[in-house]
């Protein structure tokens, strides 16, 4: 049984290894503050929610898929809930009642998945009766064939078996043990055989019996007993491995159904986090990698969001058949939380959660990489520029054509005319790679050099300040401008606190 709510055709793997630059991007766009959104506390979600979101896909069907997958959990929320705590609680219960020191020996091997499988018989059960009273109210893909699924292999015929078997490896009326007589008179080859058909009492108690040779063991004979005891753990040793296994294969469709069902209750848990500061989400409308599709109404950086607990300024654009986008303009006017809201949105979009936005369309892409500023190597192995351009020299490596890379306030630390030839030659040799960049930069010769380009596939983006000097913190197009407005800081560090000494002096 498989429970395939992430993948149409194969199981979430939780333990694949993160991306080499799953690091930089939790790091970069804050990415933790969302999976703590998602987990709530539990350890458990915390780490679907890294894995899922880091693990992005690449095809826009699949991304679909599961986006209907979570329309079905927004619709069904109690129930998906219910379906998640039934798995958890089967887990639970396998891990903690049902474990034996004895664990090591047939028959206890035998009696303890005897009782397992007694439980397990009741949580599918369970686990049947939602789909045969709920299948109804879904619709997506991936929930249809689960329910499908467990009408179907979850038959009455199939508990009806089950049921049997168990009755019979109870073994009320002992073990039934053929065995092979080697060299002095030494057993071997022993097979546990099914018993005849019992008969009725009247024939028990009055028909002729069989003659039978046995022998009888003192209660006190300790030797004895340990060597009928080794006799029928030789016997049961296959039907105790047999059940063992048949247990793990119905344990291992508990975890996959409670890791797939984590994701989805990570992002109920978020969504409802959102909802509830009055933050917009959507589902968003992926693009295939060729294509190159940006278009966005109300995005904003969810993890600040989260962070601050309200709701945020979000930005509109339309940026289709574009490859390059510069971002310069104000200091603190939101050019850094732009970049990490398109990050954080290409993230959610290609893990197939919602994104946050009131409306998103994207390309999806082979890779996401950052290159952020960074502070000062503390050990003083390396300065600044040489520590930016390691990290260059790393995503050099590893990205691929069709990937995004999102630079911001790169190669900042030595001049002015030596950074910006450097962005230059790495943005153009990026382009040729068919890769889309994000470049949020103060470098007016890098900008301005593009920008006189006039090409077709760049924008140009700037932080849009008012004639006072205050930032709305929206992103607007526009040409790159050659200052940043520091003393729009100055003033409002320095001159408010020299207004307010005066004040107090008077």
């Amino acid at each position: 049984m498989k429970a395939f709510l992430m993948y149409r055709d194969r199981d979430f793997d939780l333990k694949k290894p993160l991306p080499p630059n799953g690091d930089d991007l939790i790091q970069d766009l804050e990415l933790s503050t969302l999976f703590h959104a998602m987990a709530l506390d539990d350890e458990f979600l915390y780490s679907v929610a890294q894995s899922a979101v880091l693990s992005s896909l690449t095809e826009p069907g699949d991304i679909l898929y599961r986006q209907q997958i979570f329309q079905d959990c927004l619709s069904n929320e109690e129930i998906v809930r219910d379906m998640y705590a039934l798995a958890v609680e089967t887990i639970e219960s396998e891990r903690k009642n049902f474990w034996s020191i004895l664990r090591d020996y047939p028959d206890a091997i035998l009696s303890r998945s005897v009782d397992v499988l007694h439980m397990f018989v009741e949580m599918l059960k369970r686990l049947k009766r939602v789909a045969d009273d709920k299948a109804k109210l879904f619709k997506s893909e991936g929930f249809t064939t689960l329910f499908s699924m467990l009408r179907r292999e979850l038959n009455d015929d199939y508990f009806a078996t089950i049921n049997y078997h168990l009755r019979e490896l109870k073994f009320r009326d002992g073990v039934l043990i053929s065995a092979e007589l080697e060299q002095g008179n030494k057993g071997a080859n022993y097979i546990l055989r099914k018993p005849h058909d019992r008969q009725g009492w009247f024939a028990r108690m009055f028909g002729t019996k069989p003659p039978t040779y046995g022998f009888y063991i003192s209660d006190r004979d300790e030797s004895g007993a340990k060597a009928l005891s080794t006799l029928r753990d030789r016997g049961v040793n296959l039907a105790a491995n047999a059940l063992a296994q048949s247990n793990d294969h119905i344990l291992s469709f508990f975890t996959m159904l409670r890791t797939e069902l984590a994701f989805y209750i990570g992002c109920l848990n978020a969504h409802a986090y959102l909802a509830r500061l009055g933050a917009p989400t959507c589902l968003p409308l992926p693009a295939p990698v060729e294509e190159r599709r940006h278009a966005f109404r109300g995005l904003y950086d969810v993890c600040l969001a989260l962070t601050k607990d309200q709701k945020v300024v979000g930005n509109d654009g339309e940026a289709d058949r574009k490859n390059l986008f510069i971002i310069t303009g104000a200091n603190q006017g939101g050019k850094t939380t732009f970049l990490r809201s398109i990050g954080i949105a290409q993230l959610m979009t290609q893990c197939g959660m919602f994104a946050p936005a009131e409306f998103f369309c994207v390309n999806v892409c082979n890779g996401l990489f950052t290159h952020f500023k960074r502070e000062e190597d503390a050990s003083m192995r390396s300065g600044k520029f040489d520590e930016e351009l390691r990290r260059m020299n790393e995503i050099a490596n590893q990205i691929t054509s069709n990937s995004i890379l999102l630079f911001n306030e790169s190669f900042a630390a030595t001049n002015e005319r030596e950074g910006s030839e450097i962005a230059r030659q790495i943005v153009c040799a990026l382009l040729e790679k068919r890769i889309k960049v994000f470049f949020v930069t103060h470098l007016y010769e890098f900008a301005g050099g593009f920008y006189e380009k006039r090409m077709d596939d760049a924008i140009f983006l700037r932080a849009e300040r008012q004639d006072d000097g205050s930032r709305t913190f929206k992103i607007i197009e526009g040409r790159p401008l050659q200052t940043s407005y520091g003393e729009d800081l100055y003033q409002k560090i320095f001159l408010s606190e020299e207004i307010e000494q005066q004040r107090r002096e008077n």
